[in-house]
């Protein structure tokens, strides 16, 4: 496949910039004069959108637009100051740049030294992944795990303090699954990834989804009246509950998701999601956890909690109930949603899986590390706040 360096850079950045800001290739590649087929090959062959595209210089490197005006007044007689002085540049850049890029003819031309200075800072060093075996089969398992790149190279600082070969950077890892000549991973691992993509596509804007019609639930209790201590995650044992749908809304699993530490549990509902059996479900679930972690509950107004007064009778937790069309009011339970669909997407039925695959896949969860809590899983910091608190308590009672 071509690789097309022939393209002016500033067309290949435009280029980029439209894809970016979520134009599709072909019409990407006719705003900055390319044809369809061009755009679509340079898509391809990039495995999507990039991340290392061609940048705009910085302050360390001449632009093209630097290298025309140097072009321009040295040929007006103007000497490495002067010409220094004209682009905000020091003497000693513009005497190192006419003596690497001037011609054999003794002409300085703008665009065939930014082509020699391009050229020049290419760098044909393998791939860090397809050099480090270890390294490349930490990375692979992790993937396997569905942790996300950036899960996995913030994670690997903290495994791996002393070992600064273990290091790579999300992006790196992004390029060995996507980037052509640079697949040092296997490519089915895309298939592990979130969004399960054979080519990384420009991010759109998210769209919150549409919520249910609210139920006419007797005596619940609004969220503007659960306690402000909630809102800051400080106290542990503050809950956000949900459930996700299957294929034409006739199966449901339900989620639960502590705030503080973003620990996942989830409802086993294979004979419906009637309010009798959510109740059931929840009760029988939320009797595991220790009093410490169980202080309130948030849902949305689905009929599935008419029972709520039960459920609050049998254990003890509070439950609060948000605002018609407002799912953001349950931002950690939606964001753990998106990351279930990977497991259990929308056009299946999930009556079909067990208590037992419930069960793995919460594991799997709670094991990936999240940047909201530096990089630790869900199960370190539940471990580390059970354990503080029974360290508090043996402590009391000395």
């Amino acid at each position: 496949m071509r690789v097309h360096r022939w393209l002016p850079r500033s067309v290949r950045v435009g280029f980029w910039d439209q894809v970016r800001a979520g134009v599709a290739a072909k019409p990407a590649a006719r705003a900055v004069g390319l044809s369809p087929t061009t755009g679509v090959r340079l898509f391809r062959q990039a495995g999507g959108v990039i991340g290392n595209a061609p940048a705009r210089p910085g302050p360390l490197r001449l632009s093209l637009a630097e290298r025309e005006e140097i072009a321009c007044l040295k040929a007006a007689g103007q000497g490495p100051r002067a010409i220094g002085r004209a682009i905000g540049r020091p003497a000693s850049t513009v005497s190192r740049e006419l003596a690497r890029n001037t011609g054999s003819s003794g002409r300085y031309r703008a665009v065939s030294a930014q082509h020699t200075a391009e050229n020049r800072a290419k760098r044909p060093k393998a791939a860090k992944l397809a050099a480090d075996t270890v390294l490349r089969e930490v990375v692979q398992d992790r993937l396997d795990r569905k942790w996300s790149p950036r899960q996995i190279a913030r994670r690997l600082v903290l495994e791996f303090p002393d070992q600064p070969e273990m290091r790579v950077s999300h992006e790196t890892i992004y390029q060995a699954l996507y980037v052509q000549g640079k697949g040092a991973l296997r490519r089915e691992l895309t298939q592990a990834l979130r969004t399960g993509r054979a080519l990384r596509m420009p991010r759109r804007q998210a769209q919150a989804r549409r919520a249910r019609p609210a139920g006419r639930i007797p005596d619940m209790v609004n969220i503007s009246e659960r306690p402000a201590e909630v809102t800051d995650r400080a106290v542990p044992g503050h809950w956000e509950g949900d459930l996700i749908l299957g294929k034409n809304n006739k199966s449901a699993i339900g989620t639960l998701v502590e705030r503080s530490t973003r620990f996942v549990m989830l409802l086993h509902l294979p004979h419906g999601r009637d309010a009798a059996t959510v109740a059931a479900a929840m009760t029988e679930t939320i009797q595991t956890l220790p009093p410490l972690l169980l202080k309130s509950l948030t849902w949305d107004q689905g009929k599935e909690m008419a029972h709520h007064k039960k459920i609050t009778l049998a254990t003890g937790i509070d439950i609060y109930f948000c605002d018609p069309h407002a799912p953001w009011q349950r931002g950690t339970n939606e964001n753990t949603n998106g990351l279930l669909r990977q497991y259990f997407p929308t056009s299946t039925d999930l009556s079909q899986h067990t208590a037992a695959d419930l069960a793995r896949v919460a594991a799997e969860l709670n094991g990936r590390p999240r940047e909201t809590l530096d990089w630790h899983t869900p199960a370190e910091a539940l471990e580390a706040l059970l354990s503080n608190q029974q360290t508090m308590r043996v402590a009391t009672t000395m």
